[in-house]
């Protein structure tokens, strides 16, 4: 891992055609601003791993697993909302 100090208003390069910038900085928080063709996937970590993480739940489940689940649903009644 490559380990880099910037200031406010310093970029570094990653290749010819990726730029990070970093645009502000305050306590612990960096505000980073990123250009890259738009070929090229700019995703936060944490939400690739959410992404990960609910792939791998949906395929944990089985058809039958998930029918049971649909037609318990469909039995359960609805009751009629009440003006107070």
């Amino acid at each position: 891992m490559l380990v880099i100090r910037r200031r406010s208003g310093e970029a570094l390069l990653i290749g010819e055609e990726i730029e990070i910038e970093i645009l502000e900085t305050a306590g612990s928080h960096v505000k980073l601003g990123i250009r890259a063709p738009r070929e090229v996937l700019v995703l936060r970590k944490e939400i690739q791993i959410t992404g990960q993480q609910n792939l791998a739940a949906s395929k944990e489940k089985s058809g039958a697993a998930v029918n049971s689940v649909l037609q318990t649903l469909k039995k359960r009644q609805t009751l009629p909302i009440r003006a107070l």
